[in-house]
């Protein structure tokens, strides 16, 4: 079983768009409405695999009412904590070339009991659980410690964890040593502190992490592939996408999909590169089935090529909230 732990759930709307015009009345060719956040989409993608999966996540007001009824609609098991709070609503644009334009919504403000209440949820839903996937940005009323708490706490337990956290949040928890951290290629750099232009850049940069204390790094380099240093070795991989329609949820059926092949070596990197892949083809934050992964078209490497250059370089720490979160 795979718990996972959203601290600012979301209701998500996806508008699929010929082209943004701004400032025009723009008819959209498609829409869904998703429960949304980053742990949400990994407990989507683990229950598409036919696999069991309990979310944790506060909920309030009529968002939060409609977010755990399409959770409950697609099967998944949730343990919602209630908020006096509104769950917060996201949009997203995506156009026909591929490229998304999202907006997300800051969330409510978390009380000192609801904070409590949350990890005491997790505490009470976690055992029997492989794995804890905590992932997103932290609502208002948390302090960036509260993953780093999280993590020592759920360690206490003998529980694994997965972070996929950015920002001050992500550095504070690097110490309770977390077992697996997911950053992207600008969470990456931002954590660092400086820019990164090739794959050799990148790696450099996940050692220095687990320098830090994060026991593996999965890094996602976008277009340019998937990294995974650990102890045992350190592999990259590719794999080939027909078409993008939306990138929406890709990262973090990615980290499900690592977590579902066990969440260490090169095999649980071919799987995350395989779901990763397989939900860019498909539209809004649809999680990808067992049906629609082409394992054919991943290739992974332990000879990591280190002077590629990434396709977009990475730019050193940036101002404001992480794009994406």
């Amino acid at each position: 079983m795979i718990l996972t732990v959203t601290p600012n759930p979301s209701l998500d709307r996806t508008y699929e768009l010929p082209a943004l015009d701004r400032g025009s009345v723009v008819r959209a060719t498609g829409e869904r409405v998703d429960p949304g956040g980053k742990g949400v989409n990994v407990s989507r993608a683990v229950a598409a695999s036919g696999r069991r999966t309990v979310a944790v996540l506060p909920l309030g007001g009529a968002p939060g009412a409609l977010v755990a009824d399409l959770l409950a609609a697609q099967g998944i098991e949730a343990a919602p904590v209630p908020v006096a709070g509104a769950t917060r609503s996201n949009i997203a644009l995506a156009e026909a070339d591929g490229v998304l334009t999202k907006i997300n919504a800051p969330g409510p403000e978390l009380s000192a009991a609801e904070r409590e209440l949350l990890l005491e949820t997790v505490r009470l839903r976690s055992r029997g659980a492989d794995w804890i996937a905590c992932c997103g940005s932290l609502p208002r009323g948390l302090a960036p410690s509260w993953y780093a708490d999280l993590v020592a706490r759920a360690h206490a337990a003998g529980a694994r964890i997965a972070l996929d956290a950015s920002g001050p949040a992500l550095l504070k928890a690097l110490p309770e040593r977390p077992d697996v951290v997911k950053p992207n290629a600008g969470e990456l750099a931002e954590a660092v502190g400086r820019p990164l232009a090739t794959v050799g850049d990148a790696v450099r940069a996940a050692a220095e992490l687990r320098e830090r204390g994060a026991r593996a790094v999965l890094a996602s380099l976008g277009a340019d592939g998937q990294l995974l240093v650990e102890d045992t070795g350190t592999w990259f991989g590719t794999a080939r996408v027909a078409a993008v329609r939306s990138n929406v949820g890709a990262g973090d059926s990615s980290l499900a999909g690592f977590l579902i092949a066990g969440g260490t070596g090169p095999d649980a990197l071919a799987s995350a590169l395989a779901h990763g892949a397989a939900a860019v083809g498909l539209p809004g934050s649809v999680m990808p089935a067992p049906a629609d992964l082409d394992p054919a078209g991943v290739t992974v490497t332990s000879q990591v090529p280190l002077e590629r250059v990434l396709t977009e370089p990475v730019k050193g720490p940036v101002k404001g909230p992480v794009k994406g979160r």
